[in-house]
């Protein structure tokens, strides 16, 4: 036994937020969250596993490995924001980075609920997609 396996078996490990006896958010082992800051270097693990996360399913796509680094990005900037599954629902667009049509997936990405929901966010995308460049 160490403190690491005590803490563990007291508090018990929990992938997800819950609230504890005392109203209080909290996560992992024993995690108050709702008073204890995430620290920088604990939001980027969870950003570089939540990236890691998006590329990996999306790696299965010929479409999506055949792009350049640049617009792969702002697909995974999607991804990560309507999840894979949302991405997927966006078959013009594929289509259009399929056949490397810039003008045609960025439109298809304007003429969108999502782009209208996420506003600058989109138009950013869209020019990353369109100039091959990041924005």
């Amino acid at each position: 036994m160490n403190l690491i396996e005590q803490l563990s078996r007291d508090e018990g490990r929990k992938a997800r937020l819950y609230q504890d006896t005392v109203g209080k958010w909290t996560c992992g082992v024993g995690r108050n969250a709702s008073d204890v800051p995430f620290s920088d270097d604990e939001i980027d693990l969870m950003l570089a596993n939540d990236i890691q996360r998006v590329y990996t399913a999306l790696v299965q796509y010929p479409w999506f490995m055949e792009l350049d680094d640049v617009r792969r990005g702002a697909i995974q900037n999607m991804a990560f924001n309507l999840g894979v599954s949302g991405l997927l629902h966006f078959p013009t667009m594929i289509a259009c980075l399929s056949q490397k049509d810039w003008e045609g997936a960025a439109a298809a990405m304007a003429d969108s609920l999502w782009a209208r929901q996420v506003g600058d966010r989109a138009k950013r995308l869209e020019q990353q997609i369109l100039a091959g460049i990041w924005v």
